[in-house]
């Protein structure tokens, strides 16, 4: 079975997610937005991948397309050696306990009409897991994991503050004892002292309970501490793809050495060349022919305008797809 045999827990192969654009009295459809273009990912037993890139790069939509909380255009998602989208709504529901969601925002993920006992112990309700005097002792039980006292069980979500309802949610996520968790930019709305809580957090239950993550962020120096790999999204695709300290280190899309840049230098004395790329991010209903990032490329040679590259390997398993680190690189034409 894929993903049994090589070692990984997730494949995502080839998927994509096209929104349609429709217009006029009859909503017929002009065009579709290609939020997600393409996208190849594979995720190890107990690895935590980060996936970065801009607002709008289409990080979240994979994200929910991998759980099926969006269904893809096109494309396969095997998990544990079963294809996700063959799937039907029944088996699908079985097939969440194994997969599981930390959202970005800790508020509006809690439903503010019950208290907190009743949203981390719901999962357990559902999947018919523990009632009663039982689902209480293990609602207590994963508050204290994340840090919370079993008495909050008692009050509702806007008594708490942001990062104490990440907590919260990190608990809901952890009731059913995933084997994957996909975060999608957990910590961006909390203060950055609470986010280092949280990311430790999520990385002392990843040892214990033998967690695996896909890392959402836009945050690159949150990534770099979490992350064990770490893939580069721009415009719904995926231009580069490394172990962290590789990436870090030796980052080869012109793409990811503009995101790098940026990350703040905490030494004051530093000096550090800023990579100021020009224009906005292109729309996805109507990407740029050849590379998408050509048109913001600081070093875009003619190739790049015409011609895809592909996603291939420099060695040692670090991707990237640009013309200028594979010459050699030829696409399909747009």
């Amino acid at each position: 079975m894929i993903g049994q045999e090589n070692g990984n827990l997730l494949e995502v192969r080839g998927l994509k997610k096209y929104f349609p654009i429709r217009r006029g009295v009859f909503s017929r459809v002009s065009g579709h937005v290609r939020a997600v273009d393409g996208v190849d990912l594979a995720l190890r037993r107990g690895e935590t991948l980060g996936l970065v890139g801009e607002s709008g790069s289409g990080k979240t939509t994979t994200g929910r397309c991998i759980l099926r909380l969006l269904e893809p255009t096109e494309g396969s998602v095997v998990f544990d050696g079963v294809n996700l989208l063959g799937l039907s709504p029944k088996e699908m529901r079985k097939m969440r306990r194994e997969l599981q969601v930390i959202f970005q925002d800790p508020y509006s993920s809690l439903n503010p009409r019950m208290r907190v006992g009743s949203i981390v112990g719901e999962p357990l309700i559902i999947h018919k897991i523990a009632k009663g005097s039982e689902r209480e002792h293990r609602v207590a039980d994963l508050l204290c994991k994340v840090g919370l006292d079993p008495s909050a069980m008692k009050r509702y979500p806007h008594e708490f503050s942001g990062g104490q309802r990440q907590r919260i949610g990190i608990a809901r996520a952890l009731a059913l004892r995933p084997k994957l968790i996909i975060c999608d930019e957990p910590v961006s709305a909390l203060d950055v002292s609470v986010q280092a809580q949280v990311v430790n957090l999520l990385m002392d239950l990843q040892e214990e309970f033998s967690l695996t993550y896909l890392f959402i962020a836009h945050d690159l120096s949150v990534v770099e501490h979490i992350s064990d790999r770490v893939a580069v999204m721009y415009l719904g695709k995926i231009v580069e793809v490394a172990e962290a300290e590789v990436l870090y280190r030796n980052p080869q899309h012109p793409y990811t050495k503009a995101l790098l840049s940026a990350v703040p230098v905490p030494d004051p004395t530093a000096k550090s060349e800023r990579i100021a790329l020009k224009g906005d991010l292109p729309s996805p209903a109507a990407p740029p022919p050849g590379c998408a990032f050509h048109p913001r490329c600081p070093v875009a040679v003619e190739v790049c305008s015409r011609v895809v590259p592909r996603l291939l390997d420099s060695g040692g398993g670090h991707l990237a797809s640009c013309h200028l680190v594979h010459p050699d690189s030829s696409g399909a034409p747009p």
